[in-house]
C-alpha cells in the first residue's frame, strides 16, 4: 500500500500529500475533492444520506486508488492487482475500510447508456480475470436475490456516482465514473435483519429524501430480501429508457478463465 503512483492503493494521508505535491492529474484531483466534498458537505441543509460513509472519511479510514480508463486492459487489470491487495489488508486497516475507484472520465462516455456500458464492462472483466472461484453460497444468477458481485472469492457490494444523475444528488459525480467497493464483512452487524441495521435504514433513507429532494429510487433494497435486487442499485437509473432491464453481467462457476492475475 502507498506504493508510488496513483494507480495503486492509497490510504486518506497519502492522496492528500500526492494531490497537494501536483501529482495527481487535474481529473484526479477533481475526483476526489467532489467526492470528500460530497461526503461532508450538506444539500437542502441536509447532510450526506450514508452516514457510515462520513464517519469513514472524516476518520479518515478509506481507502483510494485512481484508474486511468474505462476500457484499457492495461489499466483495468492494474485495477484487479489493487482489489487484490485491497482484500488483504483492509480488515487490519480500520473497522470500515471502503475502497473507492477514481476513473479518468472519457469523451467517449457521456450519456447515461455509456455509463452502464462502462460500468458493467469494469465487472464483467474483473469476474473473467477472477484469481478465485465464485463462492459456493453466493448465486450465478443476478436475479437470484441473494446473488451479489463478487471477487476474490469475497461478495462485494459497488456503488457509483457518475455525471448523468439531475435528480439524484447523492449519486452524482460533475468528473467521471466513482466506484466504492464495500465487501459484505463491512456490514455485519447492520444488515437488514438486524436492529441497528433497521434503524440505520430509517436514518439513511429519510436523508435521502430530504438531500436528493426526490422519493428514494423504487430499486432501493437490500441483499437477500424477498423482491429486492442487487445489481439495479450499484448504478440506478435516471432515465429507465436508457438503464438495462436485465444485469448485463454473466457470472459463473467456470474457474479458472484467465490466469494473468493468478500468475502476477
Amino acid at each position: 500500500m502507498n506504493e508510488p503512483g496513483i494507480d495503486v492503493l492509497m490510504d486518506q494521508t497519502t492522496i492528500r500529500r500526492r494531490i497537494d505535491s501536483g501529482v495527481v492529474p487535474d481529473w484526479g484531483v477533481e475526483h476526489y475533492e467532489s467526492f470528500r466534498n460530497g461526503l461532508l458537505g450538506e444539500r437542502n441543509d441536509t447532510p450526506f444520506p450514508c452516514y457510515f460513509g462520513i464517519e469513514t472519511e472524516q476518520r479518515g479510514d478509506s481507502l483510494y486508488t485512481f484508474c486511468p480508463s474505462m476500457t484499457d486492459k492495461d489499466a483495468l487489470l492494474s485495477l484487479g492487482e489493487t482489489l487484490l491487495e485491497y482484500h488483504e489488508v483492509y480488515e487490519d486497516h480500520s473497522e470500515r475500510a471502503p475502497l473507492t475507484v477514481f476513473f479518468k472520465p472519457s469523451a467517449e462516455t457521456v450519456t447515461e447508456v455509456e455509463y452502464h456500458e462502462a460500468m458493467w464492462h469494469i465487472l464483467q472483466f474483473l469476474h473473467v480475470h477472477d484469481p478465485e472461484p465464485w463462492p459456493e453460497d453466493i448465486p450465478t444468477d443476478p436475479d437470484d436475490n441473494e446473488w451479489e458481485f463478487c471477487f476474490n472469492g469475497e461478495p462485494m457490494f459497488p456503488t457509483c456516482r457518475a455525471p448523468f444523475y439531475e435528480d439524484r444528488k447523492s449519486r452524482y459525480c460533475p468528473v467521471g465514473l466513482e466506484i466504492t467497493f464495500q465487501p459484505r464483512a463491512l456490514f455485519e452487524g447492520v444488515t437488514a435483519d438486524t436492529e441497528r441495521g433497521q434503524r440505520a435504514r430509517e436514518i439513511i433513507q429519510g436523508r435521502l429524501e430530504e438531500y436528493d429532494g426526490v422519493c428514494p429510487h423504487a430499486q432501493l433494497g437490500d441483499w437477500g430480501v424477498e423482491g429486492d435486487r442487487e445489481w439495479p442499485q450499484y448504478l440506478f437509473s435516471e432515465d429507465e429508457e436508457q438503464a438495462p432491464d436485465e444485469c448485463p453481467i454473466r457470472t459463473t462457476r467456470e474457474h479458472p478463465k484467465s490466469t494473468i492475475l493468478i500468475d502476477a
